[in-house]
């Protein structure tokens, strides 16, 4: 039995509503798809997503894990920066570090960096109280300045079978350029 015009248009109406609704549930997904995986990150420290901390309450523990330090330079930044020497402490101890950056042109420039740690599955317990990663640095013509970080391994790491055989962490730093205004 063929549908009357009447009926097939309320059809199609209906069709077109649900299409115009599947539409903007897709563009809402998409607009919340980097918050909610930051979220993802920080909660479970996937991709070596580092935790954010004010101090270690949990106290120390004898097993000792050593840190190592990494820094990359996207090409755009002319600055050389050194990462500090590896640390070897007792887990659960907290310890400030150094990287040293310097502005080799001779201009302003001013850089950003973001970082990991490896493996992965350690970022769950590293514990940052003060960092300048995603802080905007700017270095004068030559200048070289220090900038600290200070952290900590969470002792709920040794709870976590799967990261016995672990014994070094290495926290990474890539520095890339910022764009200057009117660029």
């Amino acid at each position: 039995m063929p549908l009357s015009d009447e009926r097939r248009l309320q059809r199609n109406k209906r069709v077109a509503l649900y299409c115009l609704g599947f539409v903007a549930f897709m563009v809402g997904a998409a607009y919340a798809a980097v918050p909610l995986y930051d979220l993802l990150c920080r909660v479970t420290g996937l991709d070596g997503t580092t935790q954010v901390s004010t101090g270690n309450i949990k106290g120390v523990i004898d097993r000792e894990m050593t840190v190592r330090f990494d820094s990359n330079i996207d090409g755009a930044l002319p600055w050389t920066v050194t990462p500090s020497r590896p640390v070897t402490d007792q887990i659960g101890n907290v310890e400030t570090i150094v990287f040293t950056a310097h502005n080799a042109s001779d201009k302003a420039v001013t850089g950003t960096a973001t970082f990991n740690v490896t493996p992965e599955t350690t970022g769950l317990y590293f514990n940052k109280i003060e960092c300048f990663c995603f802080t905007e640095q700017t270095l004068q013509p030559g200048e070289t300045v220090e900038m600290p970080v200070t952290f900590f391994v969470d002792p709920d790491i040794a709870n976590d079978r799967n990261l016995d055989p672990v014994r070094d962490i290495t926290l990474s730093y890539t520095f890339y350029a910022v764009p200057s205004e009117g660029s």
